[in-house]
C-alpha cells in the first residue's frame, strides 16, 4: 500500500513532521494548500512550502483545496511534485484543468468532497492518474472517517477496471489502520493521513504499508 503523509497539524510544525520522513517508508508528503475561500482555514504560502519540504527528498502529491488552482501549478510543479490534485467542486472547465496541470509535466488527480457523486468523474478517469476520495469534509484535521466512502471508493474502481484505465484511488481523511483495511478491501490505492500517523510517525506509517 502506498501512504502519502500529510502535515497538517494542529499540535506538530510542519516542518518537524517532514524532518522525519526521510527516515521512514513513506511514498509522498501530502500538502494540503487551503486558501481559506474554498474551505474556511487558511494554510501555508508557496514561500513557506518551499522551505518546509526542503528537508526532505520525499515526492509531494498536493492536494490543492483553492477556488483558483490554476493560480499555483507553476509554483508547485517547480518542488519536487508528482501529483496535483484539484477539485472537482472548484473548477467549471475540468478538461482545461487536466491539460493545464500536464503541460507541466505532473499527474493530474480529481479530488471529491464528501457529497459529491462519484459518478461525475467517470468521463474524466481516461485523462487522469487519481482520483482522490475525501473521506471526511475538507479543511480541518482529525476528524472522523466517513463510512459512505467506502462504497464510494468501491464504485470508482469498479469504473477504472470497466474502463480499463490506469487512475489510482486515493482516501484522505479519518485514515487510522481500521478505516485503512476498509479502504483496501473497496480497493483502494494509495492512503492519506495526518494525525493517526503523526502520534508514531515510523511505526504508524509501516502499519499502513502492510495493510
Amino acid at each position: 500500500m502506498k501512504v502519502s503523509v500529510s502535515i497538517l497539524s494542529s499540535s506538530i510544525k510542519a516542518s518537524d513532521i517532514v524532518k522525519e520522513l526521510d527516515k521512514t517508508n513513506a511514498d509522498f508528503i501530502h500538502l494540503d494548500i487551503m486558501d481559506g475561500k474554498f474551505v474556511e482555514n487558511k494554510t501555508w504560502t508557496f514561500s513557506e512550502i518551499k522551505k518546509i519540504t526542503s528537508y526532505s527528498k520525499l515526492p509531494l502529491d498536493v492536494h490543492l483545496m483553492v477556488k483558483n488552482p490554476e493560480k499555483y501549478i507553476e509554483d508547485y510543479a517547480m518542488l519536487n511534485t508528482t501529483y496535483l490534485a484539484f477539485h472537482y467542486e472548484a473548477v467549471k472547465d475540468i478538461n482545461k484543468m487536466i491539460d493545464l496541470v500536464k503541460n507541466y509535466g505532473l499527474k493530474v488527480g480529481i479530488a471529491i468532497n464528501p457529497e459529491t457523486n462519484e459518478e461525475v468523474l467517470y468521463p474524466y478517469l481516461k485523462d487522469i492518474d487519481e482520483v482522490l476520495v475525501m473521506s471526511v469534509h475538507p479543511g480541518k484535521s482529525g476528524q472522523s472517517f466517513i463510512d459512505a466512502s467506502v462504497n464510494k471508493i468501491k464504485n470508482i474502481k469498479d469504473e477504472i477496471i470497466k474502463q480499463n484505465t490506469n487512475t489510482i484511488v486515493s482516501v484522505d481523511g479519518g485514515i487510522n489502520n481500521e478505516t485503512a483495511l476498509l479502504c483496501k478491501e473497496a480497493g483502494v490505492d494509495r492512503l492519506v493521513s495526518a494525525s493517526y500517523l503523526h502520534n508514531n510517525l515510523k511505526e504508524n506509517i509501516n502499519i499502513l504499508k502492510n495493510i
